[in-house]
């Protein structure tokens, strides 16, 4: 709640602050000159970085991988991309943090860190997922269900059962 609060109620009354700030010591003209060029440079990094988000994500589902860091900068890159089109420069600020990509992941991994973006990479790597670990094909499955397929034989050699099964709901 109070983050919300400072969100909507304290970040405009701060941008409000600054800009009339910034332009009594610079003027107003330049002051709506600097807004609108951080919103021209936000806009072509934003489609810069986004274009290179996407060809990574689709280099990782072509090899089989699971994009999940590529959805989170994706994520960040949308949110940076909001804040650097509203007019002030302590959301242009932010707004280039999450647009530069080493920014971005320090971001990522601090914000994952504190728990604000929860990952359950569970799933990917040997959970229930028929999905897999996230560096395995799609379709070829947990690496656990290989070893709980597999028993031992006569003799100590091991057997693997294969088939296919179908799922009824």
């Amino acid at each position: 709640m109070r983050f919300l609060f400072v969100m909507f109620i304290g970040l405009p009354i701060l941008e409000m602050w600054l800009l009339i700030k910034v332009g009594t010591v610079i003027g107003a003209f330049p002051t709506i000159a600097m807004v609108a060029t951080t919103a021209v440079i936000g806009a072509a990094l934003l489609k810069q970085q986004g274009i290179d988000t996407l060809t990574r994500a689709q280099q990782r589902l072509n090899s089989g991988q699971v994009p999940a860091t590529e959805i989170l900068e994706g994520l960040m890159l949308a949110v940076g991309g909001a804040l650097l089109l509203t007019p002030g420069f302590v959301t242009d600020a932010i707004g280039f943090v999450c647009l530069i990509a080493p920014l971005r992941r320090l971001l990522i991994a601090a914000l994952i860190k504190r728990g604000v973006m929860q990952v359950q990479m569970n799933q990917f790597h040997g959970g229930d997922s028929p999905f897999g670990a996230a560096n395995q094909e799609f379709g070829a499955g947990p690496s656990s269900q290989v070893h709980n397929a597999s028993s031992e034989g006569k003799g100590g050699e091991n057997v693997i059962i294969e088939g296919e099964y179908k799922k009824e709901e």
